[in-house]
Formats: C-alpha cells, sequence, structure tokens
C-alpha cells in the first residue's frame, strides 16, 4: 500500500533536487552575464531566494522550473549590468573581469536544447570562447541588452522568442541585438592561435621574465601590445594600460626586480586559455590572461584585486 504522505515527501525531495541541480548552469549563465564571480553567485542566491519565496501552489503552477530560473537570473543580471556600468565609472583603475582557474565548472550549454533558430548563422560563439578573458573584456564594451541577447542566444541557445519576454523587447530587436554583438566581437579580436601554440609562447614569456630578459620578452611581444592591470585601488598597480612591447617588457622587469625572491610564476590555465599566476610569499597576488595574436602576445590582463583572486588562493 502507497503512503500518501511518503509519495507527497518523495515528490517534495525530486523538485528540490530538479531545482539545486540548475544551480551550475545559472551561476555559469550569471558569471558570463556579469564577469564576476562573486557577483553570479549573488544574483543566483537572489533568483533561489525569489522561487523559495512563493508558496508551494505558485511552485507547482510552474511548468518549467529550470526555465523560470534562468528567466529570473537573467533578468536579476539585467538590472545588476546597468547598475555595475555606473560602480565602474568610479572604480579605482581599470576593471578586469574575475579570472577563473580551471577547476572551476563553468562550461555549461543549455541541457538537451538543440541549436535554435536554424536560420542564423553557424558561426555561433562556442562555449569555451564565451568564457575567454578576451571575449568577456568586448563584452564589458556592450550595452546590457546585446550582452544578454548573445549570451542567451549564442552560447545556451535560448530563441529569440525567449529572450524578448526575458528582456521585455521584440524577438526581432532581440535578433538584431545579438548581430550587433556578433559583429562587434569579430571586429576587435585577432584569430585565436592553437592553444598548444599558447601555451609554448607563455612558457617562453615566463622564462623570459623570470631572466629579466628584456630582448626575448620584446621579441614574444606584439609592438602594438596592451598591458591592463586590476587592483581596484587595494593594492598597486598601474592605473592606466600600458601601450608597447618595450614599454610592457622594461615595466615587467622592473617589476621583476623590486619583487622580493619568494616571488613563484606558475603556468596556469586562466578561463579556459594558457595564463600565468603570481605566488608571493606563498600567497596569489596576481594572475595574468593572455590574448595571442599570430606569433607574439597581443594583449596581457593582469588582475592584482584580492577581492577577484579568492577562487585562486588555494591554487
Amino acid at each position: 500500500m502507497t503512503n500518501h504522505a511518503e509519495a507527497g515527501h518523495d515528490q517534495s525531495d525530486a523538485g528540490l533536487s530538479v531545482i539545486i541541480s540548475e544551480r551550475r548552469q545559472l551561476v555559469s549563465l550569471a558569471y558570463r552575464l556579469l564577469g564576476s564571480l562573486a557577483e553570479a553567485e549573488d544574483a543566483v542566491q537572489e533568483t533561489y531566494a525569489r522561487w523559495y519565496s512563493m508558496s508551494r501552489q505558485q511552485q507547482a503552477a510552474i511548468e518549467s522550473p529550470g526555465a523560470w530560473l534562468t528567466r529570473v537570473a537573467s533578468r536579476i543580471c539585467l538590472d545588476l549590468l546597468g547598475s555595475a556600468r555606473a560602480r565602474r565609472e568610479h572604480y579605482v583603475g581599470e576593471w578586469i573581469p574575475e579570472p577563473l582557474p580551471d577547476r572551476t565548472e563553468w562550461i555549461s550549454g543549455r541541457p538537451g536544447a538543440a541549436a535554435a533558430d536554424p536560420a542564423d548563422p553557424a558561426d555561433r560563439v562556442t562555449l569555451d570562447e564565451s568564457v575567454s578573458m578576451a571575449f568577456l573584456v568586448v563584452l564589458e564594451s556592450m550595452t546590457p541588452a546585446q550582452r544578454v541577447a548573445l549570451i542567451l542566444h549564442d552560447v545556451f541557445r535560448y530563441s529569440f522568442a525567449e529572450i524578448a519576454e526575458i528582456t521585455g523587447r521584440t524577438p526581432a530587436a532581440c535578433r538584431e541585438l545579438a548581430s550587433s554583438a556578433r559583429r562587434r566581437i569579430r571586429a576587435s579580436r585577432p584569430p585565436e592561435a592553437p592553444a598548444a601554440h599558447q601555451a609554448g609562447l607563455i612558457r617562453n614569456f615566463k622564462q623570459a621574465w623570470e631572466a629579466r630578459d628584456i630582448d626575448t620578452l620584446i621579441g614574444l611581444l606584439d609592438p602594438g601590445a596592451t598591458f591592463t592591470a586590476d587592483g581596484g585601488g587595494l593594492v598597486t598597480t598601474p592605473l592606466r594600460p600600458i601601450e608597447g612591447g618595450e614599454r610592457i617588457a622594461r615595466f615587467i622587469v622592473d617589476v621583476a626586480d623590486r619583487t622580493p625572491d619568494d616571488l613563484t610564476i606558475l603556468e596556469r590555465s586562466v578561463n579556459g586559455r594558457p595564463g600565468l599566476m603570481i605566488r608571493l610569499g606563498g600567497a596569489t597576488a596576481a594572475v595574468y590572461a593572455f590574448e595571442v595574436a599570430g606569433d607574439r602576445i597581443k594583449r596581457i590582463w593582469v588582475v592584482r584585486n584580492p577581492d577577484k583572486l579568492r577562487p585562486w588562493m588555494m591554487g
């Protein structure tokens, strides 16, 4: 004989399991939208708070809890993006997205989703591309609506009709937002070098840095390379980007000369690409992300803000 109380309890547990299982997907989405793991986790926490503020009857009336959670999380992120633009105008120095170590589970597409809108271009943004530092930096130059439309459609395979419900715009407008965002990405980024080639170049950069070999560093850097650092006003970093391969090489060697002997440079995956982690006295002091164009390093992003290095403290 079936115990109805137990059956109801089992259904409740099953429903809870489904809701909790969406968390990784939601954090993955929110990180891409916000560029900050801490803010992404806060947005997901708020999403769950709204779910649990509803009665059991209200929850049961929702046909797809996962879709509901995604819509709510996306709207929260859309609101946060608007306020973040204002906050970052007062940020001390340059703002760089929070870097993620390799162990962070950030690759997560929409479960069971086929490519929506088959008439769209086949060259969508790929899952791993969408979390690279270069990609996230370009996203920062977009409007919140462009960012949401691009990520939800190209990465998570939501249709423009679904995105329209989230953004309060028409499907046609959302399609144009994603298209304009895609054009901006293509215009701002060089073709990506193979991962093995990138890794070798970064390894050579590390060795030249350790040897204080300015000439080799200059040869590894594109003449028009850019070095951008983020200290958040909490640690000392250049407040403006450094332009030019030779200037960057001399700056890096000067930093090495002024750094204590217990500095360690480690090769690490940063947002899915070859990068470097700097440790001082056993603590993580900086994370370096790179963009490689051909046989040269085109851009270097250095995150020193300790608030953005928490996922790296055990690395």
